[in-house]
C-alpha cells in the first residue's frame, strides 16, 4: 500500500497538532520557567511543520531522480541484512550500560557515529555529527530543561 505524502504529511500535522494541544494541557511547576509542557508543544510544533513541508511537497526535489536499483547501497544497513534491525536497540542497551561510567558526551558521540554510518552518512558527516550533536543535546538538556546527565570521563564544560 502507497499513501501519498499529502495523505502522510497532513496525518504527521495533525499528530503535531494533538502533542502541541496535549502539552498544553499540562499543568506549570511552581517556581519554573519551563515545566512538563514545554517538551511536548516543541515536538508537536515540529511535527506540524514538518508535515505541512511534506504535505505541501517542498523538499521534493531533493529526492533522488533514480530509481532505487540504480543507486549504490551505501551504509552499514544494507550489509547487515536483517540484522540492521538491531541496531536501535543495541544501541540503546550500549546507552544504559555504559553512559555512568562513559559519560553522556562520549557515550552519545558513539551512538550518532554509529547510526549515522549504519544509515548510509559519508564517514566526514558522520564524525561532524557526532562531534556537534552530543554537547549541542547536553547543553539544552542542561540549561534549558534542567535535567542533570551523567559526566563520566567527560564531564561538559558547562
Amino acid at each position: 500500500m502507497h499513501l501519498s505524502d499529502r495523505v502522510t504529511g497532513l496525518f504527521l500535522a495533525l499528530l503535531g497538532a494533538l502533542a502541541f494541544w496535549g502539552g498544553s494541557r499540562l499543568p506549570a511547576v511552581p517556581g519554573q520557567d519551563v515545566g512538563p509542557a514545554a517538551f511536548p508543544m516543541v515536538i508537536g510544533a515540529g511535527l506540524v511543520l514538518c508535515g505541512t513541508l511534506i504535505a505541501l511537497g517542498i523538499g521534493r526535489s531533493f529526492e533522488a531522480a533514480e530509481p532505487e536499483e540504480q543507486q549504490p547501497s551505501r551504509g552499514l544497513a544494507t550489509h547487515l541484512g536483517p540484522v540492521a534491525a538491531f541496531i536501535p536497540p543495541a544501541l540503546l542497551i550500549f546507552y544504559v550500560l555504559v553512559a555512568e561510567t562513559l559519560g553522556f558526551l562520549p557515550t552519545a558521540a558513539i551512538i550518532l557515529l554509529v547510526t549515522a554510518l549504519a544509515l548510509g552518512a559519508s564517514a566526514r558527516l558522520a564524525i561532524g555529527v557526532a562531534l556537534l550533536g552530543p554537547p549541542f543535546v547536553h547543553l539544552v538538556f542542561y540549561k534549558l530543561l534542567r535535567v542533570p546527565l551523567p559526566a563520566g570521563l567527560l564531564p561538559a564544560p558547562w
